[in-house]
């Protein structure tokens, strides 16, 4: 098997157990562990996995976050809770911006119902699903394609986020501390703060697991988004310190939609 095709696999493996052990991989793809480490060291150059003590994981960490392929995978009903929440706020007419986030991504099939609106987004899964879509107007914003992401960043897709004023920005993050927002990437940092600069409305979406985590990057506070979504209601540890400063997240599962992920 060529190291190219092996590497894909790798990434397979990864994507439904979430880590995996050196010699796990060696007797799965009979070739040495040398040959592993290898494969792990280039796929963890390019940003996709994180080596750990005796393997490898796909899992986030404060300096690594998982790739979107993986993430849409994670607390999918909750997720639902949420997107559903978050478009029932929408008013047809409305331009929106949309970011890379899976959550956010999982708002489409609610949008449909909202119906004519402007979406502005670099979220490539979102501009495959309303790229044919009629009632929808697309504005996708150019720039750097990130696999790991699925979206479009850098300084093509910053200038563009310069040039456009929306109604409202729908936002996710992949950590909560306290009352701020963190992320692990610089990059996508920066267009999720353009998105909150040329919105008259920010709201972030954060499913129950996201909170008492941090990451590398200041993001935002909490309090610079006029509503917070989660799907869960957040334990004291969470909830304490946000209610202290006024913030009171909408818990979106009491909007009755079913199941939990």
């Amino acid at each position: 098997m060529k190291a190219r095709m092996r590497r894909q696999e790798i990434m397979d493996v990864l994507m439904e157990a979430g880590s995996a052990g050196v010699d796990d991989l060696a007797a799965r793809f009979r070739v040495s562990r040398m040959t592993v480490h290898r494969d792990l060291d280039e796929l963890e150059q390019a940003g996709f996995v994180r080596k750990v003590r005796g393997g490898a994981s796909i899992q986030a960490s404060s300096k690594f976050e998982s790739d979107f392929r993986y993430r849409e995978r994670l607390a999918i009903a909750e997720k639902r809770h949420i997107a559903a929440a978050a478009a029932a706020s929408v008013e047809p007419g409305q331009t929106l911006m949309l970011d890379d986030g899976s959550t956010v991504a999982a708002m489409v099939e609610h949008l449909v119902e909202r119906r004519p609106l402007t979406v502005v987004t670099g979220s490539f899964a979102v501009i495959r699903a309303f790229a044919d879509c009629s009632g929808i107007e697309l504005i996708a914003l150019g720039g750097r394609y990130s696999t790991k992401f699925n979206g479009f960043f850098g300084l093509v897709a910053e200038e563009a986020i310069r040039s456009l004023r929306a109604d409202v920005a729908f936002l996710s993050t992949s950590a909560i501390l306290g009352t701020s927002a963190y992320h692990q990437d610089e990059g996508v940092v920066q267009v999720k703060r353009l998105m909150m600069a040329a919105a008259e409305r920010r709201c972030l979406l954060a499913d129950h697991a996201k909170f008492g985590r941090s990451a590398l990057h200041f993001l935002a506070d909490l309090a610079d988004f006029d509503t917070v979504f989660t799907g869960e209601p957040l334990g004291p540890a969470a909830a304490t310190p946000l209610a202290a400063a006024g913030i009171h997240p909408e818990v979106a599962s009491a909007h009755g939609e079913d199941g939990h992920g």
